[in-house]
């Protein structure tokens, strides 16, 4: 059976692309015309989320392709290299600029420009960023009542980095433009360039701990996260559901890429067939899970008579 693609993440992504672009755009003019810190840096922060939507499109396409002799389990990995290249993006280009920028303000200050300007410019991008958080929250949600999880977990535990990413910077991104706003109004209610400087550094700081939190997550999934119990229980689930398989002695599942799974495992065959009828159930089985698209591929053996069952909570 043809697997049909998903582009529920791409979707996400060009979304959050053309907003950042925008913003960022609007950002920078802003920043020149206010002398703004606060401002500078989330025009920094827009231009490396801008980046990081191009990185995150190379990993969607490049994790698309289909498997070869060079590659037996598919391209899905280089999704969580890419999305690592864009936490990397985030943290230098993002994270340093507002820290050293908030720096040199404290160190030298500038004068205050046009505030009409900064204060409108902040809002359309508020405008903006929720939009495009607001897809990136709708397919995470999504994603986490397939699996009977709260929105956070999924953003947290999923393996589509690509998802995690967008919903991390946009949210980021929201945070960041109160905190610029905040510094700002102090910067012209106190006269004071500290607040605005602050409210950069605070930028940068924000974005250093999301790209560490993207950063790690891609390394788990790089090195081999373990999937969780609730993924673990709904394969054995699927398993059980055929009327072949009377019970479950092994089971191993392990990511390949986004929502992607390699499966092993052993399980006993209902009846004494014969050895030939056996290995032809064993294959309709494993079909019949590689139809869904969330199986890469599935590799199934017997158990023996001694081996004991697993046990699955709410199989």
């Amino acid at each position: 059976m043809k697997r049909k693609k998903s582009w529920s993440a791409s979707l996400t992504v060009l979304i959050a692309f053309a907003a950042n672009v925008l913003v960022a755009a609007a950002k920078t003019v802003a920043a020149l015309i206010s002398g703004s810190a606060s401002m500078t840096a989330e025009a920094a922060h827009s231009w490396a989320d801008t980046g990081n939507q191009v990185f995150l499109l190379i990993a969607e396409r490049k994790a698309a392709r289909k498997r070869d002799k060079a590659h037996p389990m598919g391209y899905g990995r280089e999704a969580y290299v890419w999305s690592m290249i864009a936490a990397f993006g985030l943290f230098t280009a993002g994270a340093v600029v507002s820290v050293m920028h908030g720096i040199q303000q404290l160190i030298t200050p500038e004068p205050p420009g046009d505030y009409g300007i900064a204060y409108l410019v902040l809002t359309i991008a508020f405008v903006l960023e929720g939009v495009s958080f607001i897809q990136a929250f709708r397919q995470n949600r999504k994603a986490a009542r397939e699996l009977d999880r709260n929105t956070l977990e999924q953003v947290l535990k999923g393996s589509d980095p690509t998802l995690r990413a967008v919903f991390a910077e946009d949210g980021a991104a929201l945070v960041g433009l109160l905190i610029a706003f905040a510094g700002i109004f102090l910067h012209q209610v106190t006269g004071s360039s500290v607040p605005d400087a602050v409210g950069s550094i605070l930028v940068g700081i924000l974005l250093a701990g999301v790209a560490v939190v993207l950063i790690e997550r891609n390394r788990r999934f790089l090195v081999g996260q373990a999937v969780t119990g609730d993924i673990e229980g709904s394969m054995a689930r699927r398993l059980l559901e055929h009327p072949e398989i009377e019970r479950i002695t092994y089971l191993h599942l392990e990511y390949v890429g986004p929502r992607k799974l390699y499966v092993v495992a052993a399980v006993d065959i209902q009846g004494d067939l014969r050895e030939h009828d056996v290995a032809v159930a064993l294959r309709r089985v494993e079909r019949e899970l590689e139809d869904h698209e969330t199986v890469e591929e599935a590799v199934l053996t017997l158990a023996t008579a001694d081996e004991p069952s697993l046990d699955f909570p709410a199989v």
